[in-house]
């Protein structure tokens, strides 16, 4: 584990500081951080904090809402058949399972088909065209894919089938030749957010279509599947997301649908508590793993459920799948790291290009993910698939991966995928050659710097300034995702009080407070993965700096804050 760079954010000027935190009666602390997310003045600020539904956009700004609505009025008024073609992640199924609910509720002839991640892929695919005309639909709506599906747009159009799309992809210079196209990010679409999920896509769709029948409102019953996807697919928490996640939350809190109170229950998960967070790193992947490890129309299954019991045993074979992904997850990182350190001279290349045969291909983007964790740098696992080497990369902050691979494009059949995240397939023969490519386009953009991770702090603060006041002003930031990250604190001369805990492999819990203080404030905190830096230390003379996010915890049925300590430098201490 690479040690971390610490980063303070500017903060702002002392004059805003002071004005606003007079306006709003609250810490120069909880003022910078509300400046920091351009929030200037009270008005401001209550939309901030009170974001209302009324704030939402109108769906006929975007592009083609106005074809894209009548048309599927149409096929509900003249009883045609219509297919939601969805995608096998957490915002493909629950985009899908929104459409299809809301369109059976209107009386719609209505199916659903998702393509099987192993053998289709990513998209609209001829075989799932095939499908759907055997089926007898001459509508596809599809939901969170399509707007780079030229070819099987044309095919669709060849056999008779009319294809509206709801995509939040990057577009290609080429359009498909659809009946409509709902996509924020095509050049000329004025819609003011460019952001929404797919699922926030098809959800306008819905809106739209609600509007002109006299059903304005009906939309909003499927907010918490939008916010289920908003959240896992890492879209921006601003503007238009933060309010469909606040109140998406809110509904799964107070009233979810039998499928997801099933999913919360197998998970063990408290019900009227669940966060953004929580949805990615605890509900996402167990959704995700039934795409991963077979046929995702299990989660969709589950979304459209309305007996909690059948609802219940969907979401034990979700909970299955993913201890099954985690097992296969596990060893294949295990033999990631070994092939890593054996092969790989780290000091030389800055690149990790690893391939295995026999690699499950639903778990290699996670173990890429989990080698930039490591390692902190590029990564990318391949494996076998009918002969041509598939697989997925991940990249770290300031290296854009897919312009990378663009410039390694000749030894590719292809790719695609953004700054972040890729998705490559290339004939086995030249993965040497690529991974020599590989290196050498990343070394020209890194200029012979060491790829270094860092920590943002948005703030320093004193253990006395977290009081019941400032937590709860805190919680009313969320929801917490890309845009609106939960604040990182910094806090120097922290002591542990107590000697703490090891728990799991290499975490640390207990009390810490903050030294030079006559009556110190103690704080529980959990460290994730630090535990090794504390062996063969004496635990009781520590004396560093932390940076940390302040979440809750529940203990004897009464919520307590706790400090998830980052990062920590120990500035003495004594073996």
């Amino acid at each position: 584990m690479k040690e971390k760079r610490w980063v303070f954010k500017n903060s702002a000027d002392k004059t805003e500081i002071l004005a606003l935190a007079d306006s709003l009666n609250i810490s120069h602390v909880l003022a910078d951080l509300l400046l920091q997310r351009n929030v200037t003045n009270f008005n401001e600020a209550k939309y901030f904090f009170r974001p209302s539904l009324e704030d939402l956009h109108d769906p006929f700004l975007m592009r083609d809402m106005e074809k894209a609505s009548k048309r599927v009025i149409k096929a509900i008024t003249e009883n045609e058949k219509i297919t939601v073609y969805g995608d096998y992640d957490v915002d493909g199924t629950c985009a899908a399972s929104l459409m299809y609910l809301f369109l059976k509720k209107l009386g719609a002839q209505v199916d659903i088909y998702i393509p099987q991640r192993l053998t289709e892929g990513y998209g609209l695919s001829i075989e799932g065209i095939d499908t759907i005309k055997e089926r007898g639909s001459n509508l596809i709506i599809s939901v969170d894919c399509g707007v780079t599906a030229v070819e099987e747009v044309d095919y669709a159009n060849r056999n008779g089938i009319e294809t509206i799309i709801c995509d939040h992809h990057q577009p290609k210079d080429v359009l498909p030749d659809a009946y409509a196209i709902l996509d924020p990010l095509i050049p000329d679409d004025n819609y003011p957010f460019k952001y929404l999920s797919g699922a926030g896509v098809a959800f306008k769709l819905a809106r739209a279509i609600g509007d002109r029948v006299g059903l304005k409102d009906a939309a909003m019953e499927y907010l918490d599947l939008v916010a289920l996807a908003s959240a896992a697919d890492i879209v921006p928490l601003v503007d238009e997301n933060r309010i469909l996640v606040r109140y998406g939350l809110e509904k799964i809190n107070n009233a979810p649908r039998p499928g997801i109170k099933a999913l919360l229950d197998r998970a063990k998960m408290n019900h009227g508590t669940l966060s953004s967070s929580q949805i990615v790193f605890t509900i996402a992947p167990r959704i995700n793993a039934v795409g991963r490890m077979g046929d995702a129309m299990r989660a969709v299954e589950l979304f459209t459920s309305e007996n909690y019991e059948e609802a219940s045993g969907i979401a034990e074979i979700l909970e299955t799948e993913n201890t099954k992904r985690r097992e296969i997850d596990e060893v294949t990182f295990s033999l990631a790291v070994n092939l890593t350190e054996e092969s790989i001279d780290l000091e030389k290349e800055k690149a990790i290009i690893l391939h295995g045969e026999d690699w499950h291909p639903g778990v290699i983007g996670i173990v890429a993910s989990r080698l930039v964790e490591r390692y902190y740098r590029p990564s990318i696992m391949l494996t076998t698939i009918d002969g041509v080497a598939k697989g997925s990369a991940r990249s770290v902050k300031g290296v854009n991966i897919y312009e990378i691979l663009h410039e390694c494009n000749h030894l590719l059949i292809q790719f695609g995928g953004h700054e972040a995240a890729a998705g490559l397939e290339i004939e086995i023969e030249n993965i040497n050659e690529f991974r020599e490519c590989f290196n050498r386009k990343l070394s020209e953009k890194l200029n012979g710097d060491e790829i270094i991770p860092e920590i943002e702090i948005d703030s320093e603060i004193h253990f006395s300034e977290i009081t019941p006041k400032f937590i709860r002003i805190l919680d009313q930031f969320a929801p917490f995702g890309p845009g609106n990250l939960r604040p990182v604190f910094y806090a120097k001369d922290v002591r542990f009080q107590g000697t703490p805990r090891k728990v799991g492999s290499n975490h640390l819990m207990g009390i810490v407070y903050q030294n030079g203080t006559h009556k110190p404030k103690a704080f529980d905190f959990i460290a994730f993965n630090l535990a090794s830096r504390f062996e063969n230390l004496d635990k009781n003379n520590i004396l560093m700096d932390i940076v940390f996010t302040i979440d809750k915890f529940y203990k004897w049925d009464k919520v307590f804050p706790q400090l998830k300590i980052k990062d920590v430098k120990i500035k003495n201490s004594e073996v």
